[in-house]
C-alpha cells in the first residue's frame, strides 16, 4: 500500500520504482520487503488514466467506454497483486528467481545506462518552469545530508524562481496548474478526435488499429499489441502517459477495449525498463541488490500476463464458442465498472478515492497496529468479498446450482445490493450544481435504457 500511495502522489510508477530501487541500492531497504512496494507501484500508476477518463463524463456512452478502458489497467494490476503477493510471501519465487539470475552473471556498473529519449526534447521546456535537484531527493531517501541550504530547487532563472513561496506551497501551485492544463488538453484532444475521426477516416482508423491476424493466428495480434505497448512505453518512459493517451481513443470508439487491454499489458512491461536502467548506475553489491529488485518488477509483470492473458486469448481465437467460459477477467470487471459509472457517474469519484486513497491508507494505518490486527480485520473482509464474487458469478452463469433465495440479492435491503438509493441522495445534493454543470444534471430514465444496471447484483 506504500507503493500505491507513493505512486499516486508522484503520478509515475517509473519515478516511484526508481526511488525504491535507489533506496535498495543504498542499503536503506532490503530486496524482500521492497517487492510488495513495487507491486503497489504497479497499481498506483493506473490512477492517471482513471482521472483522464473523467474528462468524458459529459457523455454517457463515451464515459462508459473511457472508464472501462481506463480501469482495465486497474483490474489487471489488482488481480495480479491479489494472486501473486500471497504467492510471493509463501514461496519467495520472485526473490529466488532473480537471485539465481543475478548470481549467474558478472554484472558491472554502467554509468551511461540511463539514457534520456523524449526528455531530451521536453527538458528545455520544463527547465523554463522549474528546476529540481534530483540528487537532493536521492540523498534524502538515502538518509544522507542533502546540501547546505537543504533546498530541492536549483538556483537559476526560471518561471518559479524567487517567488517567495515555500517548497510545499510551490508544489501545490504547480500541481493545481498541471491538473488545469491536463484537463484543458484532454478536452481539446477529445474535440480534435471528434472532428478528425469521421466518415471514411474513422472507418479505416478503427479497422487498422483493431485489425487481427487471419484464422487461428488471430491470438498473435494481442502479443503484437503487447510488444507495441512495451516499445511505446519505453520510448516515453512512462506507462501513465501511454495508457492515458489510449483512454480518449477508447472513449470515442476508435480503439476497442479488447485491443486496449494488451496494449496496457505491454505498458506494464515497458515501464520496468526505467527501473532496470536506474539500477545499472549503482556500484558493487549495491548494483546486484538494486538490479535484483528491478528484475522482480519485470518478472512480476511477466507472471501476471502469463496468468491472465494467454488462455482466454487462445480460446477466443481457436474456439470462439467457448470464449464465454474463458473470458478475460480484467475486461469483464472493467466493462462492469464502465456500465455502473455510465448509470451513476458519481460512482467514478467514489471508486477513484476508495481504490487509490482510502483503501491503501486504511491498510497502511492498520499495519501500524500490528500484523495481528491487520489479519484480523483484513481476512474476514477479504473472505466476504470472495464469497460475494463467487455468488455473483454463479448467479450469472449457474443460477440453478444456488438456493432460490440466493439467485438474486433482492432479499437484502436496497442499499446493500443497489446503488439507486445512493443515487437519489447524490442527485439531491448535486441538484444545485446541475444548473451550471452538465455532468451533474439528472437524466431521464429513457436516456438510461442503454446503460446496464441489474439491481439484483452487488
Amino acid at each position: 500500500m506504500i507503493g500505491v500511495l507513493a505512486t499516486v502522489l508522484v503520478q509515475s510508477s517509473s519515478t516511484s520504482t526508481s526511488i525504491v530501487v535507489t533506496m535498495v541500492g543504498a542499503g536503506i531497504l532490503q530486496v524482500k520487503p521492497a517487492i510488495p512496494i513495487i507491486m503497489g507501484a504497479n497499481i498506483g500508476t493506473s490512477v492517471t488514466n482513471t482521472i483522464v477518463s473523467l474528462a468524458h463524463s459529459g457523455d454517457r456512452d463515451e464515459f462508459r467506454r473511457a472508464f472501462a478502458g481506463a480501469t482495465v489497467h486497474d483490474m489487471f494490476n489488482w488481480l495480479c497483486v491479489i494472486v501473486l503477493l500471497p504467492l510471493e510471501v509463501i514461496s519467495s519465487y520472485l526473490f529466488q528467481l532473480t537471485a539465481a539470475i543475478i548470481n549467474s552473471y558478472n554484472i558491472q556498473t554502467n554509468e551511461d545506462a540511463k539514457q534520456e529519449i523524449l526528455k531530451v526534447i521536453t527538458k528545455p521546456f520544463t527547465d523554463l518552469v522549474i528546476k529540481i535537484d534530483k540528487k537532493v531527493i536521492t540523498k534524502i531517501a538515502q538518509g544522507l545530508p542533502a546540501n547546505e541550504t537543504g533546498s530541492l530547487l536549483k538556483e537559476g532563472d526560471y518561471l518559479f524562481a524567487n517567488t517567495g513561496l515555500s517548497e510545499s506551497q510551490l508544489g501545490v501551485v504547480i500541481l493545481i496548474l498541471s491538473l488545469i492544463i491536463l484537463c484543458v488538453c484532454l478536452v481539446l484532444i477529445v474535440k480534435l478526435l471528434h472532428s478528425i475521426l469521421r466518415g471514411r477516416v474513422a472507418y479505416w482508423t478503427k479497422k487498422v488499429i483493431n485489425a487481427e491476424f487471419p484464422g487461428r493466428a488471430a491470438f498473435l495480434s494481442g502479443y503484437l499489441a503487447i510488444a507495441a505497448g512495451a516499445g511505446m512505453t519505453f520510448i516515453v518512459q512512462s506507462s501513465s502517459i501511454f495508457t492515458s493517451a489510449l483512454t480518449p481513443l477508447v472513449a470515442v470508439g476508435v480503439l476497442h477495449i479488447e485491443r486496449c487491454y494488451p496494449l496496457t499489458l505491454g505498458a506494464n512491461i515497458g515501464t520496468t525498463a526505467t527501473a532496470i536502467l536506474a539500477s545499472l548506475t549503482q556500484d558493487g553489491q549495491d548494483l546486484k541488490n538494486s538490479l535484483q529488485l528491478a528484475l522482480c518488477h519485470f518478472f512480476f509483470n511477466i507472471t501476471g500476463i502469463l496468468l491472465w492473458y494467454p488462455i482466454p486469448s487462445l480460446v477466443e481465437s481457436c474456439k470462439p464458442s467457448m470464449s464465454k467460459w474463458f473470458p478475460h477477467p480484467p475486461i469483464v470487471l472493467a466493462k462492469w465498472l464502465g456500465n455502473k459509472t455510465a448509470k451513476y457517474r458519481w460512482f467514478a469519484m467514489v471508486y477513484l478515492f476508495l481504490m487509490f486513497f482510502i483503501l491503501p491508507a486504511l491498510v497502511f494505518g492498520l499495519s501500524f497496529a500490528g500484523w495481528e490486527v491487520l489479519v484480523g480485520v483484513g481476512v474476514p473482509i477479504l473472505a466476504l468479498f470472495v464469497i460475494i464474487c463467487v455468488i455473483n458469478v454463479m448467479q450469472a452463469q449457474f443460477p440453478r446450482f444456488l438456493p432460490v433465495k440466493l439467485r438474486t440479492w433482492n432479499f437484502l435491503p436496497a442499499p446493500f445490493h443497489s446503488l439507486k438509493p445512493y443515487d437519489i441522495v447524490c442527485v439531491k445534493v448535486l441538484e444545485p450544481c446541475g444548473k451550471f454543470c452538465k455532468c451533474c444534471r439528472q437524466v431521464n430514465e429513457e436516456d438510461d435504457l442503454h446503460a446496464v444496471d441489474n439491481n439484483a447484483y452487488l
